[in-house]
């Protein structure tokens, strides 16, 4: 082989290592406590991204889940004041104000200090490096300078919130195992920078099969300690220090939070705008708070384009 085929060969080498070392490895995390919010984007080579807040929802705007409003805005509270709190796990039914209550809370309380980054359930492997991204800012303190909602920071340290939404694993991933080191498992996990807050439409967030226990109970099973698969499955749940039950919503609270939202927009609720409403419910196959937003827009973007339709043939009637 002559020299020139060795640096051809090298060169191939050095551009195959090159292109490994890109998909393989990913550029240490620096998070900016400035930036009110993070998502992890871009799998394993991926990094945190800024995400703007552009939400206006408020805790106001939550109407019938004042209970477990309370339990988390105290746990939440609990943990910028610098005291004890508990990751919290938040299951139930679909469209009950699970999610809508993490973007409140940011709303909320991001001028006392609190940071969210929002980690999708397939990217929970990258959970260490933020832990330690997080653990690296030492106590950064909030810069003193107006926010963009008008308000002054207090001079608080930042604390993260990281946010995992509609939460669950089968059988086969193992990627729960960084949560669990997170939640509880790892000797050097601190909870006074770092809490999970994850939303789930199931209480145990591993799958539970009839079959594990009948093999158990009729003992037609390999392993020696069967019972350990049941605590596997029950313990991911367990290392979520408060759990807030989301249960379905009757029709008075469906009505009253579209009423909300409708009023707010400026327009008016009467018996049509009820029955409307219940129409669109049935149509839903069921009532929530996510169903209510939902014909509040359809109904809001509706009046809207009726006036606009009206403005828009009144000249040419006023001509004729």
């Amino acid at each position: 082989m002559n020299s020139s085929h060795i640096l051809n060969l090298d060169a191939t080498l050095t551009q195959l290592l090159s292109a490994y070392l890109r998909q393989h490895t990913t550029a240490p995390l620096h998070i900016n406590p400035q930036q009110l919010a993070y998502r992890w984007v871009g799998g394993d080579t991926g990094s945190l991204a800024p995400i703007p807040l552009n939400s206006s929802l408020t805790l106001a705007d939550l109407l019938g889940i004042d209970i477990q409003k309370d339990k988390v805005v105290q746990n939440t509270q609990q943990f910028l004041a610098g005291y004890p709190a508990n990751h919290v796990l938040m299951t139930g039914t679909r469209g009950a104000g699970k999610s809508s209550l993490i973007r409140a809370l940011l709303n909320t309380f991001h001028s006392e200090g609190l940071r969210m980054i929002e980690v999708a359930r397939d990217d929970l492997k990258h959970l260490d490096k933020i832990r330690q991204a997080i653990k690296a800012l030492a106590d950064h303190p909030i810069a003193a300078t107006t926010g963009a909602d008008g308000t002054q920071p207090s001079d608080k340290p930042c604390r993260y919130v990281v946010y995992c939404d509609d939460l669950a694993f089968d059988a086969q991933d193992e990627s729960y195992r960084s949560l669990k080191s997170v939640l509880e498992g790892a000797l050097d996990s601190e909870q006074d920078q770092l809490l999970v807050y994850a939303t789930s439409n199931r209480r145990h967030l591993l799958p539970q099969l009839m079959q594990d226990n009948v093999s158990i109970y009729d003992g037609q099973t390999d392993a020696v300690n069967p019972y350990e698969t049941i605590d596997e499955t029950v313990s991911l749940s367990d290392r979520f220090g408060l759990w807030v039950s989301f249960y379905p919503m009757n029709q008075a609270t469906y009505l009253q939070i579209a009423q909300h939202y409708i009023q707010s927009e400026g327009l008016g609720w009467d018996d049509k705008v009820r029955s409307q409403a219940l129409l669109w419910a049935s149509s839903r196959g069921g009532r929530s708070g996510r169903v209510a937003y939902q014909f509040a827009r359809h109904w809001t973007g509706q009046q809207r384009l009726q006036q606009a339709n009206a403005l828009k043939l009144t000249p040419s009637k006023l001509n004729v």
